[in-house]
This record gives structure tokens, sequence and C-alpha cells, in this order.
């Protein structure tokens, strides 16, 4: 499992019935605002399609900026169409547009986009939503996620069950040690 800037809201471990082997991991992701679910709802390979794309247009507007303001060169090599475009000394708005373009399209790829990269990694053997019906719709949640709505109550009703991931033992093992880590670290506060 890649380490990963994501945090679950809640995990959950059940134990094996045989003892010795490890048992089922569950992580939940709560969202009380349609905002907070869609910041966390991009799609990460579209967004990295377009990240690709940006780069392109990138390195073709570097080429031309070498070209026609050859003093943004670094000077770092023997042939100076080899030399690497110092990017930061260009006052051309359309490049610094793309810029930030490409900066905002990193992040989300990479930061917005936790419920398909935990889905994809197989975090746990279980994936939870965990958000009031009035916030999202059963179409939205993200492919082989569960929805789990409340009622109002306090209580939770299942209204989409989850696909089973297989996650390798070590990966349950892990997650089940950060468990007991957090609960250790609360406990003595």
């Amino acid at each position: 499992m890649p380490r990963s800037a994501f945090r679950a809201d809640a995990a959950a471990y059940r134990s094996a019935p045989d003892p010795g082997a490890i048992g089922e991991t569950a992580l939940f992701e709560c969202k009380q605002s349609r905002a907070d679910f869609l910041k966390d709802a991009q799609p990460w390979h579209a967004a990295a399609e377009l990240l690709a794309s940006l780069q392109q247009r990138r390195r073709r507007m570097e080429s031309l900026l070498a070209i026609h303001r050859p003093h943004l060169r670094r000077g770092e090599t023997l042939f100076p169409e080899f030399d690497a475009l110092d990017g930061g000394e260009a006052d051309h708005a359309s490049y610094r547009r793309l810029l930030r373009e490409i900066r905002r399209c990193q992040a989300a790829a990479g930061e917005k986009s936790k419920f398909e990269r935990m889905a994809f990694y197989r975090y746990a053997n279980a994936l939870y939503l965990v958000a009031p019906d009035d916030i999202v719709d059963e179409s939205e949640i993200p492919p082989g996620w569960g929805w789990l709505v409340g009622d109002g109550s306090g209580e939770l009703r299942v209204a989409r069950r989850p696909a089973r991931h297989e996650t390798p033992p070590a990966q349950r093992l892990a997650l089940l040690e950060k468990i007991a880590a957090a609960a250790a670290r609360d406990s003595l506060l």
C-alpha cells in the first residue's frame, strides 16, 4: 500500500473466525455537506489525462518562449538549444496562467480524488461513504463504495452495500496497527 496523505474519518476491524488469521477491515468517510463530498470525489484518471495535455502545452509554449525570448535560457549547456528555460522569469501572462492550471490540476489529481484512490489501492476490504441522502445522489457514489445514510435518530442504514476489495493480509494488519496506535494515542490524552 503506498503512503497516502488521505486520512479516513473512521476505521474498523473485525476479527477472523480462525485463530491466527487476519480479519476484515473497513474505512468510513463521513460527509456533512455537498461541497465536502465533491472536494474528494474528483475523478483521478480524468485529472491525470488533463494534466498530461497541459504538460504537453507547457513544453510547446516553453519551446516557443526559448525561440522568442532567448534571454530566458539558463545557459547551463554547451549548446543553447539544449538549455532549460527559466520560466520563473518569463513575463508572459498565458504561460503563468498555464502554470497555475497545471498546479490546480496536480492538486485535483492528487488531493481531490480521495474516493477513487482509496478504492484503487484497496486500503480496506470495505469502503463506506457516510452521508445524508440530501447531499449526494446514489448515482454519484464512487464505484466499489457502500453508502450509509442516517435516518435522523442517530441510526445508520445501509443504502448501498460496498464491493469487497481483496486486500492483502499484510495491508489489513498494517491498518489494524494504525487503528490500535490511534486508539492508544487518544486514550493517553
